[in-house]
């Protein structure tokens, strides 16, 4: 009996033991089952950025060996060629925007997740401006094509016309689709979008050669007239005659239209590379929200200063050009002017930007850890435009420091590149932390978005009429105990009831008195001050001011074609910083 009842034991530990083994057996396998299917679904997303990103960089590498062919001014590869393969990629690009919209249009009825943080209205605004001065550019082109179509390429006159259809299909789709988070067709669109954001970048790479080869003759041209000898200026005019009395207004008028051509197209391919990573993104609704209009009240001292830094840019400008082609005495004068302007400029958009940081860390706030693929994208693009102009700034320290000459600007030149890291710096702390600190106030929907349902409210719309009894009491408080009151003070009884404190802003007249807040003013007036000292400091170098060229010590130092070199990698990269800079702290104004 007891042998029996040992192997009834027995027999039941190994019914248990097997039991528990199948049991962590099939958890195994589901976990197992559960990996695969996200492994899976990742696979396709994954590998379709992979692959469209390899795609668009292959493009622009095509592009930048056409370009380097097109420098070297040999006769295999002309500049027809560049523009042949570009013309191409805007008429690709062209029939994908084609597609996409049509597409959209024959489903008006599904309702397209939107992105309110890819773009706001003032930045397609901006754009829509710089657009129109690049139609005009194109324009332009079209006449000077027009005066030498006898001795030119065909692709010359073709090439204005595509860019200008480009320009203005693109310009409407960024005001009706940049913010669409596309869920359909994800593979083929993110082709379509990758190949938008590399033809844009081969545009803008483009415009920069052919606006640093157009300072870089200058340079040359004028270094010739002070006496320097075995100076190569490339002279890139037509064999034949212009047969109108245009042709060279049309020429000179081009490389004043560089920059905002320059600008319109890194800003096109920035917002499309967000709409690029948005690509089958799930939309957090809780953040997907804007703050309401922005104030202006007391804005005083930022936009009086702000003000007179752009109109003492412009003179600074106009007397820099008119006197760095005079004699050398003059020359000095007008390099030593401009650091000193800078100076200056920059020691006031230090402290302004200080005082903004240390604001913020008087007011303890809390971070913004959402996700929000436009606001890494401008952190990213803050640090990464930065380094053309530190760049810049330290090859001039270290030829201020070890060069043997003693301009009169050499030491202000010292101070002045000092100064640029340290703008910067400050700059880039004050516009990340703001864009990162949660928004105080509440919130609302942006109107471009569907209103979201009262799911919980008790007020909401979308509850069915109840015709059965209702509890007034509850239904309305307020009412009910207004009731109370005024019977009990009838039978002679004082029954009071507590009152809600108003959250609403007493009235006077038909106007609502609010507490202005300093701390808000004060970073109100700091980021309208930045913007403008930042739109004078793109100002000056995208319309000629550029010591870099004309003070001679770094070209001592490094040698021509060196200082060269970096001054072409540096001065678009500082360009775009500055601009960038102007619609990262406009974003800061709105959130202050």
């Amino acid at each position: 009996m007891v042998e029996h009842n040992g192997l009834d034991i027995m027999c039941l530990n190994k019914y248990c033991h097997s039991s528990s083994s199948s049991s962590s057996s099939e958890q195994e396998k589901k976990i197992f089952t559960k990996l695969k299917l996200s492994l899976s679904g990742d696979y396709p997303k994954k590998n379709a950025e992979i692959l469209s990103g390899q795609y668009g960089a292959n493009l622009l590498l095509i592009g930048a060996a056409l370009m380097l062919a097109i420098a070297n001014h040999g006769p295999s590869v002309q500049e027809e060629h560049l523009l042949s393969f570009v013309t191409g990629l805007m008429i690709l690009q062209l029939i994908w925007m084609m597609w996409y919209i049509l597409v959209r249009d024959r489903r008006k009825n599904t309702r397209t997740e939107r992105d309110v943080h890819a773009t706001t209205c003032w930045i397609r605004g901006g754009l829509t401006l710089l657009a129109l001065l690049s139609l005009i550019m194109d324009a332009f082109r079209i006449g000077y094509y027009v005066g030498y179509q006898s001795c030119v390429s065909a692709v010359l006159g073709v090439y204005p016309v595509i860019h200008a259809t480009h320009t203005i299909a693109q310009v409407y789709f960024l005001w009706f689709h940049i913010k669409d988070v596309i869920k359909s067709f994800e593979t083929f669109e993110r082709f379509g979008v990758i190949h938008a954001v590399f033809t844009n970048l081969l545009l803008w790479s483009n415009g920069v050669m052919s606006e640093a080869e157009h300072f870089l003759n200058n340079h040359m041209r004028r270094l010739s007239a002070l006496g320097y000898k075995n100076l190569t200026i490339d002279h890139s005019e037509p064999s034949c005659n212009c047969t109108t009395s245009t042709c060279a207004m049309f020429s000179s008028t081009l490389s004043y239209l560089y920059p905002f051509n320059i600008e319109y197209h890194i800003f096109v391919s920035a917002m499309l590379f967000v709409m690029w990573k948005n690509i089958g993104r799930t939309i957090d609704l809780s953040s997907n929200q804007k703050r309401l209009t922005t104030k202006t009240q007391g804005l005083t001292l930022g936009p009086i200063l702000g003000l007179l830094a752009l109109a003492s840019t412009i003179g600074i400008l106009v007397v820099y050009i008119t006197n760095v082609e005079q004699s050398l005495q003059t020359r000095q004068s007008a390099i030593s002017m401009f650091y000193i302007y800078g100076i200056v400029m920059l020691v006031f958009m230090c402290s302004a930007g200080a005082s903004g940081l240390l604001i913020y860390r008087a007011d303890h706030m809390p971070l913004d850890t959402s996700k929000n693929p436009s606001r890494q994208l401008d952190t990213e693009l803050l640090f990464g435009s930065s380094v053309g102009s530190w760049l810049m700034s330290w090859c001039s320290i270290v030829a201020v420091v070890g060069t043997n000459s003693s301009p009169p600007y050499r030491w202000t030149n010292l101070i002045y590149s000092l100064l640029i890291v340290l703008e910067k710096y400050v700059q880039n702390l004050f516009i990340i932390e703001s864009l990162y600190r949660q928004q105080e106030g509440g919130k609302r929907e942006d109107p471009e978005l569907p209103a979201a349902p009262k799911i919980f409210s008790v007020t909401s719309s979308l509850a069915p009429p109840y015709n059965g009894i209702i509890n007034r009491a509850y239904d309305t408080p307020d009412r009910t105990c207004v009731t109370m009151e005024n019977e009990n003070e009838e039978n002679g009884q004082v029954y009071s009831c507590p009152r809600k404190p108003s959250e609403v802003p007493l009235p006077v007249g038909n106007k609502i008195v609010e507490a202005p807040n300093v701390k808000r003013q004060i970073l109100k007036n700091i980021a309208v001050f930045l913007i403008m000292c930042n739109i004078s400091l793109w100002i000056l170098p995208a319309f000629g001011c550029r010591p870099q060229y004309d003070n001679g010590l770094e070209q001592e130092t490094y040698g021509f074609s060196i200082w060269t070199t970096v001054l072409n990698f540096a001065v678009p990269l500082n360009l775009f910083y500055r601009m960038h800079a102007v619609a990262s702290l406009f974003e800061v104004f709105r959130r202050v």
